[in-house]
């Protein structure tokens, strides 16, 4: 006896034990294959990206840029020539006795360059610019809260596609319910048109549980039509096709180890999402404080320039610098931009606590719904086995003519909907748990979390 039933409890843990494989393989499914999901899944790619711009702001830049100047009229500066040179070259020539010295006009010379080119590589570096560090820490952040903003889809990703199955679950065994039901009703019809043919029974017996398979027979085809409806849904949600077969387990209770456990909570990621933020906003603060510290940058330019084009030693140059920048007064306008983000880190801070209090709540009342379901569910349990044996001692009863026709149907209507009532209270405890692991974020991503 105690070898059968240590057989029987491995039995029953092996069925467990394949069932939860199969939703879990059903959930890394969606998890992988979801639209949705990849959509986020691309926002938090471009967050990535958006990280790794900002870090590039600190490298050097290097450009290649060309001047070419054409020019005409404009600007000159008149330079007096002729006025400082002829009469020195004038007194050379009488010196010489010759004309080797000729005579200068004054000239006129323009300020804009013709025909000047200038070709250059240029570079620059930020040295020192407080606005790139705090750029690039908030950009940081903000990819943090796209990861977190994708585990939080993921957990009502998984949340759902578990409620999805277990309504599928749900419709599959009331599909079972009523094909048992018209089985009763076809069986009860039977008899009643045998009892009939003896004159036990009059017509209006044989027309009432023809009724009865016919009324099965409506109900059964309404709970086909919500499986296919709730099969239709659980494979939206994994982006399969629509029709797709969906296998069928033995759900049991779980023990569960959060039911009291009102601190579970403090680990959702829509928290720690909200900590994220606030760390922002005192970066924003810092960003808005920048404009106390100067900008510093250097530059280098590698290149030629001359005029018609000539390149030699005396064109090519080097040109290196230090720039830098302090905005001294700006209005007010950068005081103002300070209190404003102190304003939003003050608001983040409020809703850090007001969130948390939501969840808090949620929490509880996901643990309370589970108690009130779990016991509706062993109340539902006791009422399905006392109406079952009603229903088979009312059988017996009626076969023998000790009990009425609508005592029969009475009894078997009470065995249909306690069954019904305790399938529906089995899968409702199941949405419950998951309600509390989506409330608690106990369940575990593995390979799936960033």
């Amino acid at each position: 006896m105690k070898k059968i039933l240590l057989f029987m409890l491995g039995f029953g843990m092996l069925e467990v034990s394949i069932a939860q494989s199969i939703l879990e393989n059903y959930i890394q499914e969606g998890l992988a294959s979801n639209q949705q999901l990849q959509g986020r899944v691309l926002d938090f790619d471009k967050g990535i990206l958006a990280l790794s711009e900002a870090r590039s702001l600190f490298l050097p830049r290097v450009s290649f840029e060309t001047d070419y100047f054409l020019a005409g009229g404009g600007r000159t500066v008149d330079f007096p020539a002729g006025d400082l040179l002829n009469p020195i070259y004038s007194t050379l020539n009488q010196l010489t006795e010759s004309q080797a010295f000729p005579m200068l006009d004054n000239q006129r010379i323009l300020l804009n360059p013709n025909n000047f080119y200038d070709v250059r590589l240029r570079t620059t570096l930020p040295i020192f610019q407080a606005e790139l560090l705090y750029n690039k820490r908030i950009q940081s952040d903000l990819t943090a809260v796209a990861a977190f903003e994708l585990l939080i889809y993921k957990r009502e990703l998984v949340k759902e596609i578990k409620i999805a199955y277990f309504n599928y679950l749900k419709t599959v065994e009331a599909v079972r319910i009523f094909q048992r039901a018209l089985q009763l009703a076809e069986e009860s019809k039977r008899i009643n048109e045998a009892l009939f043919k003896n004159e036990m029974v009059n017509k209006t017996i044989v027309v009432r549980a023809s009724n009865e398979v016919i009324r099965f027979q409506n109900e059964l085809e309404a709970a086909f039509q919500q499986s296919a409806n709730a099969k239709v849904y659980f494979n939206f949600l994994l982006n399969r096709n629509l029709t797709e077969q969906v296998i069928e387990t033995q759900q049991t209770l779980p023990f569960l180890e959060t039911l009291d456990d009102h601190n579970s909570f403090l680990q959702r990621e829509e928290l720690q999402q909200l900590y994220v933020s606030a760390t922002i906003d005192k970066h924003n603060i810092g960003l808005t404080r920048a404009y106390l510290l100067p900008k510093i940058s250097a530059f280098m330019d590698l290149g030629s320039q001359g005029f018609d084009w000539e390149y030699n030693n005396q064109t090519r140059y080097y040109f290196f610098g230090l720039s830098t920048r302090w905005n001294v007064f700006a209005g007010g306008q950068n005081r103002i931009q300070v209190q404003k983000a102190r304003i939003d880190h003050a608001k983040t801070s409020l809703v850090i606590d007001q969130v948390s209090e939501q969840l808090k709540m949620a929490l509880i009342i996901s643990q309370n719904n589970f108690k009130a379901s779990y016991s509706q569910y062993l109340g539902n349990v006791s009422q399905a086995q006392s109406a079952k044996r009603a229903y088979e001692d009312s059988m017996k009863l009626y076969a023998v003519g000790q009990i009425l026709f609508i005592e029969l149907l009475d009894a078997q209507n009470q065995l249909i909907t306690a069954q019904l009532q305790e399938n529906i209270s089995l899968f409702e405890c199941h949405i419950r748990i998951a309600e509390i692991e989506r409330a608690s974020a106990s369940f575990s991503l593995n390979s799936q979390e960033l």
